[in-house]
């Protein structure tokens, strides 16, 4: 018989919550993501708002001493230039539990060693998150406890769905942490800045005056060790349904009464559910391609599929695109372009709003080198460009392109300190919501059905290019499309 979430609190040995002490636990403190993202991310944060009453409590598989474990988290620390009191407070005091996260008396004992509010980061594949999520809807969790996930949430939309009830079955919705480190970029951040405080934008963002919308996120690196997770989820899944699907919500949503959490979640939920892959025909409107050997970024890098732990018959692409519709009155007719790349060069990381051109030039006006308006926001480069046309020198009849611009200030924290920010004060603005998971798989899952079926060719381009060379004769702007 399931236990009530009731029963289950009651049944466990943890402390109760205390409001003055919290506890992150990292689950998956040998990690990767641990040592590259999450520590360096900390830090900054445990400086900015003097956290030095954290517990951190790092568990895993491997036989760790605690002195291990606290050098792991000054190191990452001192990554993040993080500095101070409070920061040397919480890395002397840093806690580590062997532990197999699958196993009920390792959690129980993981439960045991909090203090106050308890915060279970699962740094960790999505098999072990799920596993873990099992055991403890069996031996329940203290009041309070919070649970951040890492993408991918499931594998298609009916995983998601399961995903979901399994979790809901532990806490609430608003304890539930989907994190997007995506979401917590100062420059994605940007996007709603750009968009609703000025008049001279937002009013402009409409099918009427957009021609065409591209959201791009190439970049140099390889698999830089991640063959065991990438080669089973790819560019697709990597990047498109989850990252950049949330930048997609960001640059269509309507304005939103406030910036609060919930009224952001509805506006961008709402765009989510609108979203489809364009005239519903995932064979014409998505490409794949991997890597072959190259140089990138001066590096030299093999085919994709002679990196160490690629198998090569699962079909793994390194670049993805496709081209969406957005089904409301704001965006009818204008195509989404969406797509993202590994070992791409040179590195391209924006969204690009193109307007239509003007309805009509003056004659005697126009001679000379005229382009589309564009609008930039770089999601790489701190930066926003206008793009227009002035008169050209000279000859004031004839005209030349010309740039407005200005690069963005860095953000106060790193990407993973403002997600962490956002989930050690409850604030779950940069947490993708239960419905909006589901409706990321819902919109992909064309693609993947036609990709699993061979219906899109899996094209190939060196490593250090910008793609495959037969894209270029194939663009997609929307004279294409229609």
């Amino acid at each position: 018989m399931t236990s009530t979430p009731d029963e289950r609190t009651a049944s466990s040995t943890a402390p109760q919550p205390d409001d003055r002490r919290q506890t992150l636990v990292i689950m998956g403190a040998q990690g990767d993501l641990t040592s590259r993202l999450l520590l360096p991310g900390l830090g900054g944060l445990i400086a900015a708002a003097a956290l030095d009453d954290l517990v951190l409590i790092g568990s895993g598989r491997g036989s760790w001493s605690r002195e291990k474990w606290r050098s792991v988290v000054a190191e990452g620390f001192a990554a993040g230039e993080a500095e101070g009191p409070a920061v040397a407070a919480v890395a002397q005091n840093a806690e580590y539990l062997r532990a197999d996260v699958t196993d009920e008396g390792d959690l129980r004992t993981i439960l045991a060693a909090g203090e106050g509010r308890i915060t279970l980061y699962f740094a960790l594949p999505p098999e072990a998150t799920i596993a873990a999520c099992r055991v403890l809807a069996r031996i329940g969790v203290p009041e309070g406890t919070q649970l951040v996930l890492e993408k991918p949430f499931g594998v298609d939309q009916a995983s998601a769905n399961a995903l979901n009830e399994l979790l809901h079955g532990l806490v609430p919705e608003d304890q539930l942490y989907r994190v997007d480190h995506f979401l917590g970029m100062s420059t994605v951040l940007n996007i709603l800045g750009i968009r609703f405080a000025n008049r001279v934008v937002e009013p402009l963002l409409t099918s009427e005056h957009v021609e065409s919308v591209d959201i791009v996120f190439d970049e140099t690196l390889g698999l830089e060790g991640r063959a065991g997770f990438y080669d089973g989820t790819g560019a697709l899944r990597d990047m498109i349904q989850n990252h950049l699907l949330q930048v997609l919500t960001l640059v269509a949503m309507q304005p939103p009464a406030t910036v609060d959490p919930r009224d952001v979640r509805d506006a961008q939920a709402q765009v989510l559910r609108a979203t489809r892959v364009w005239e519903d025909d995932p064979e014409h409107y998505s490409r794949r391609a991997r890597y072959s050997a190259g140089q990138v970024g001066g590096k030299t890098l093999p085919s994709y599929t002679d990196e160490d732990g690629i198998d090569p018959s699962l079909q793994t692409e390194t670049l993805a695109e496709v081209v969406f519709a957005i089904d409301t009155w704001r965006w009818s007719g204008v195509p989404f372009r969406v797509r993202s790349g590994k070992a791409i060069e040179p590195p391209r990381q924006e969204v690009v709003v193109t307007f239509k051109d003007p309805p009509q030039v003056p004659g005697g006006l126009g001679g000379g080198d005229m382009v589309p308006n564009r609008l930039r926001i770089g999601l790489g480069p701190r930066r926003v460009d206008l793009e227009l046309n002035s008169n050209g020198s000279g000859d004031p009849s004839s005209t030349s392109p010309l740039t407005l611009g200005s690069g963005f200030g860095p953000g106060d924290l790193l990407e993973y300190g403002e997600v962490l920010r956002g989930v050690l004060t409850g604030q779950t603005s940069l947490s993708v919501r239960d419905d909006m998971s589901v409706e990321a798989w819902r919109i992909v899952q064309p693609v993947v059905d036609a990709w699993q079926d061979d219906r899109v060719p899996l094209d190939e381009y060196g490593a250090g290019t910008a793609g495959p060379a037969t894209w270029e004769h194939l663009p997609w702007s929307s004279e294409a499309i229609r």
